[in-house]
């Protein structure tokens, strides 16, 4: 039987901040939102995407004869990508490319490659209790060989952790939860209209999923990405706070963790010809955020503020 292939855009290795000590981050393509901050946006789309820096190319037109697909062409004496879309992700342009200007996000890998890559820093994980975590997008698009991929790790005593916008069908959550020792789980607005604004869906299915892992006794530690004037004001945090509460019952809620909002991906998204339509500075200030973790802890939840 033919090996289950993930469409990936990255590994990588040392990770500290994704799951308990050193990890190994496996980030799946495609994610069911679009939020207007997505700090991976290479990481939305479940396909080929490239990646063309304008500022680096040289015009020298090297990457049009090669691509299959004719995505690039020469108008006027400058190169210019077209119908990306069509991308088949053979990234005979990104090497063909002097300047280093393209590069093609997107690999299909299979369990066994991944585990392969997954394998080569155990004794970090064994020194540090670290292991492997699912980032993305979103695992929950491709649970099949998430689920896969999180068994052989198991089945190889490799800790595994999972991030993800809890968007979907339980079934799949499930499906992915029987393999995974912790889920990093995101809250982004409790109203549901400004969740949708935010992100291009609602949350009802976000908090009733959260809801039903927690009860079926797995591993959650909730992640606020905050900004500030979308989702830091109090009435929305308390919101959160008084909704999480009743899970502090339960030992398998593990807390909240707070991410301030940073612009490292800003870049990105002209050269993955999309918009990045926030406009402006959405750090909250450290005043801020002593508020909402103080806001939050009040409740009797453990919060921690995560600074990169």
């Amino acid at each position: 039987m033919m090996e289950r292939k993930a469409l990936i855009f990255n590994v990588q290795k040392y990770n500290t901040f994704d799951g308990p000590g050193v990890r190994t981050m496996v980030f799946f393509k495609g994610c069911p939102l679009r939020c207007k901050w997505c700090s991976n946006p290479e990481g939305l789309d479940s396909k080929y995407q490239v990646m063309y820096r304008k500022n680096v190319c040289n015009d020298c037109g090297a990457c049009v004869p090669v691509c299959p697909a004719n995505i690039h062409v020469m108008t006027a004496g400058r190169h210019q990508v077209i119908r990306s879309i069509d991308c088949i992700g053979c990234r005979a342009c990104e090497k063909a490319c002097p300047q280093s200007a393209l590069a093609i996000f997107g690999e299909a890998k299979t369990v066994s490659e991944l585990l392969e890559i997954i394998e080569q820093d155990r004794p970090f994980y064994d020194v540090s209790g670290g292991g492997m975590t699912l980032g993305g997008g979103d695992a929950i698009i491709q649970p099949e060989v998430a689920a896969n991929l999180l068994f052989a790790c198991k089945e190889n005593g490799i800790n595994t952790a999972v991030e993800t916008s809890g968007y979907g069908k339980l079934s799949s959550l499930l499906q992915i939860a029987e393999c995974t020792d912790l889920f990093l789980y995101d809250l982004k607005h409790m109203d549901s209209k400004q969740h949708f604004f935010y992100t291009g869906v609602h949350n009802e299915s976000i908090l009733e999923n959260v809801s039903e892992l927690i009860r079926r006794k797995h591993n959650i530690l909730i992640r606020v990405p905050l900004l500030k004037g979308v989702n830091d004001d109090t009435e929305n945090i308390e919101q959160m706070a008084q909704f999480l509460k009743p899970f502090t019952e339960y030992r398998n809620f593990k807390g909240v963790e707070i991410l301030p909002y940073h612009k490292l991906s800003i870049g990105k998204y002209p050269a993955l010809g999309l918009e990045y339509t926030l406009e402006g500075d959405y750090s909250a200030p450290e005043s801020r955020l002593t508020e909402v973790h103080d806001l939050i802890s009040r409740h009797g939840i453990v919060c921690t503020i995560v600074r990169h």
